[in-house]
């Protein structure tokens, strides 16, 4: 309401300006057409409308919290949230491909009932939005992971650990009130990742998210002039038995030996590792950074439980390439043989529409929920989940969608890039 009435405030002066710019107010002067404008001007709002909310609920879309946690994080910890990589085309085209999808409605259909609900697993989740992994949490909210998982049990969501997390596996499941799924980015030793992968199966996590797209590195160029850029000292909370160990709690422990996979965490790491995987555990198994029809089809090849469509937000590898744009061959070459999950962009509920009419099962978010945390803690991530389903729900209602399954290639078309024309 608060915004309405701010919006019409707006839209008040703007005519004030219009007609003290024509002949109109001057002939009609003696009708007290200026005291009438005077009391407009009077009521105009004294909070500009660009201004910062103060809380949650004040947020009207997840862009509201990018702007609080602007603010309010230290500059190099915005500046991991902010980077893509190289000059961040990816990161860049992972949005405008999904402004290029437009949506078609349908009208005349009973919308007054909504089912979002998706089955992964044999467990039944109620909407299809879901929570990506993101490491060091800690970096952004006091509470860290743990305000997360409490978000998530609050409002139902899915959510998965990132292996740099900076709270256990354990304590993250007790907030949570459930396992999570577990993120994993494979160890340069087989027995790291082997007691890495207990721990978690013992924690109870039905799941690893074997993460694939990271093993060569990564040229993270805005974090690096973010950090450049910061003046504090970093010892302060890094240097060990500083705020924030160093050392974060799935590492600790770990079994040292000799390098098998390769150097960064993964570089000679093959289908192979699947298997090598399946034999330690039994744990649903899912490989995250996968976008091509040709590694679609190995992964069912490989017995892979479900594929996670994702360029890390484009902040591994600098293809230019959209996931979003990546689902369709994707989901052609699965056809319906196994859940899709997507993320890469996401921020508004026709965001969410448009990944499921490309045929995705979900789709999981990064950086808005971050804004959250860093913005407002647990009530930010709760009211940023709050917001993409309200926004979906609406969207499913305006278009003639009552149901998840009604969504499909029909629900949407892309507008064509036009060409560029040399003068």
């Amino acid at each position: 309401m608060a915004r309405a009435r701010e919006m019409q405030d707006l839209q008040r002066r703007e005519f004030l300006r219009w007609l003290t710019a024509t002949p109109f107010l001057t002939t009609l002067g003696g009708f007290g057409f200026g005291k009438v404008a005077g009391a407009i001007a009077q009521e105009a709002p004294t909070r500009p409308l660009n201004s910062l909310v103060t809380s949650s609920q004040e947020a009207l879309d997840v862009f509201d919290f990018e702007k609080v946690a602007e603010q309010t994080l230290p500059t190099a910890h915005w500046g991991y949230i902010k980077t893509g990589v190289d000059g961040e085309s990816t990161q860049a085209n992972n949005r405008a491909a999904l402004e290029r999808i437009y949506i078609r409605a349908r009208r005349l259909i009973d919308v007054s009932t909504l089912d979002m609900k998706v089955n992964l697993f044999g467990r039944e989740w109620p909407t299809p939005l879901m929570i990506a992994p993101a490491g060091y949490q800690k970096a952004f909210h006091p509470d860290g992971e743990l305000a997360t998982a409490r978000a998530a049990a609050t409002k139902n969501h899915l959510q998965t650990l990132s292996t740099v997390t900076s709270t256990s596996v354990e304590e993250v499941n007790e907030a949570r009130g459930e396992p999570v799924w577990y993120q994993l980015y494979p160890r340069e030793n087989w027995d790291g990742t082997v007691a890495m992968v207990n721990r978690t199966r013992e924690a109870g996590c039905p799941v690893i998210v074997l993460t694939v797209d990271l093993n060569g590195g990564s040229n993270r160029l805005t974090l690096e002039r973010y950090r450049r850029s910061d003046d504090r000292n970093c010892d302060i909370c890094h240097r060990s038995g500083g705020r924030a160990d160093p050392v974060k709690p799935m590492m600790r422990g770990l079994p040292s030996g000799p390098r098998d996979i390769g150097d960064s965490g993964g570089a000679g790491m093959t289908w192979e590792y699947i298997h090598r995987l399946r034999d330690i555990t039994d744990q649903k198994i899912i490989v995250k950074g996968l976008v091509t029809r040709e590694d679609a089809e190995l992964a069912i090849e490989h017995g892979i439980d479900a594929i996670w469509v994702s360029n890390h937000g484009g902040r591994a590898e600098g293809s230019g390439r959209a996931t979003v744009d990546a689902l369709p061959e994707i989901a052609d070459a699965i056809s319906g043989r196994m859940p899709i999950i997507v993320d890469g962009g996401f921020r508004r509920g026709t965001d969410i529409f448009k990944a499921i009419g490309r045929g995705a099962t979900t789709v999981a978010i990064g950086r808005p929920y971050l804004w959250g945390l860093g913005a407002f803690g647990q009530e930010g991530v709760e009211r940023v989940l709050e917001l993409l389903i309200e926004e979906l729900a609406i969207t499913m209602r305006a278009v003639g969608t009552p149901t998840l399954a009604d969504i499909g290639t029909h629900s949407i078309g892309v507008e064509p890039i036009e060409p560029e024309v040399e003068e």
